[in-house]
């Protein structure tokens, strides 16, 4: 048991996960139990060895490739890619002072009960781009060759559901990263956390009466065109039978969209100098938001709390906090389309902004940075995850 959960245990907020027969009997908890800590590190560490992965170049493309198959030796066939082109459109460059000053207004903006500020101590963010602050040679050579506009690509899988294959949930992370680093936290962690549930729901011994998509986003950190180029090609397509007659839908109807985006880092606050604590933080949670200002704004807090009450149930070592403010993430694509909900490690405006995670597209975001506090507060994102999709799409385990 970790020390997040029993943090809370002593308030009679948080209490284990029931076991004994009862829990045994529970189909969803013998899936979440099948994921492993192990296997979840080992799944990001093989994320990095293609560095970064940034868009538009030959790593990234090799990263693709190795999620695919990765996904086929699961099991989560078939495998589709999305195909489509990008050509980035110039952005002056900002200098550190107008991105501070620009910060400062967003944070003036938005103030707490009586005008008080709710966000404490602030520490520089932004996106390394110098190369020499990457000491290790080699991750540095690696990811050297820049991004070259034009096709892109990016794969998903389905776990076709057997009673209503025409309705879906999607489960989705973003497989490109920037900053000189290998992009293990953002977002090796949330791609890795996607490919293990579809491992675990792609076992021959599950049955799902709603089907699952698992897609693996790219373009991400240049504006989230990926999953928008994905809405583009297929919210069009929809509960559609294809052919007529076949009981095939390519594009089942989109019941929910959870985004994972960063799931390993919440140390706190940046103390006064913006220096961030080296460990997890005893009170860290699983950061569950939606949108309260987009179309289907009650429908995304109804799948917020099914969250929340998934890792009351089966998380075994940090508690999910709902927030509304659900912003800069693949999901928001679809925010006006269907319930849509972001799943991260910090809120993404008043502590991610805010600079809580000082490895946020550097040079140091690397597996070795982290420690198994850090990968098991994305473990738990999977384990609340599974266990609110896998209940909501009806798993069943056969014996």
């Amino acid at each position: 048991m970790g020390a997040g959960r029993w943090a809370f245990a002593g308030l009679g907020c948080w209490s284990p996960p029931a076991g004994g027969p009862q829990a045994a009997a529970d189909p969803v908890a013998t899936l979440v139990g099948r994921l492993d800590l192990a296997q979840y590190k080992a799944t990001i560490k093989g994320l990095t060895q293609f560095g970064d992965r940034r868009q538009g170049t030959q790593r990234n493309r090799d990263a693709v490739d190795w999620i695919e198959a990765q996904l086929k030796s699961y099991g989560c066939t078939p495998t589709a890619r999305i195909t489509y082109d990008f050509q980035p459109r110039p952005r002056p460059e900002r200098t550190p002072e107008e991105i501070h000053e620009a910060r400062l207004r967003f944070m003036q903006a938005r103030k707490g009960p009586g005008g008080s500020r709710l966000w404490g101590n602030l520490a520089a963010t932004g996106v390394n781009t110098d190369p020499m602050k990457q000491p290790d040679a080699k991750l540095r050579a690696l990811n050297t060759p820049p991004s070259v506009p034009g096709e892109r690509q990016e794969v998903y899988c389905t776990k076709v559901g057997t009673t209503h294959p025409e309705e879906m949930y999607i489960v989705s992370g973003h497989m490109d990263g920037i900053g000189w680093g290998e992009a293990a936290n953002d977002d090796g962690s949330g791609t890795a956390l996607v490919m293990q549930l579809a491992r675990v729901l792609s076992s021959p011994d599950v049955k799902t009466d709603r089907s699952i998509r698992f897609i693996l986003w790219n373009n991400e950190e240049t504006g989230l065109n990926g999953s928008r180029a994905y809405v583009e090609q297929r919210a069009a397509l929809q509960g559609k039978e294809d052919p007529v007659g076949s009981g095939r839908y390519p594009e089942p109807k989109w019941l929910g969209v959870i985004q994972h985006d960063m799931m390993m880092f919440d140390h706190g606050m940046p103390r006064a100098d913006g220096s961030v604590s080296k460990v997890q933080r005893p009170e860290a949670n699983v950061n569950v938001e939606f949108q309260s200002n987009s179309k289907f704004a009650a429908a995304s807090q109804k799948l917020a709390w099914a969250l929340a009450d998934a890792n009351d149930k089966y998380a075994t070592d940090y508690p999910a906090q709902v927030g509304q403010h659900m912003t800069n993430t693949d999901s928001a694509p679809f925010q006006d389309l269907a319930p849509s909900i972001s799943v991260r490690e910090n809120e993404r405006g008043a502590q991610i902004g805010a600079g809580w995670d000082p490895q946020w597209h550097q040079p140091t975001d690397l597996y070795s940075t982290y420690s198994d506090a850090d990968f098991r507060l994305g473990l738990n994102a999977a384990q609340t995850t599974l266990g609110a999709v896998a209940k909501l799409a009806g798993a069943t385990v056969t014996k």
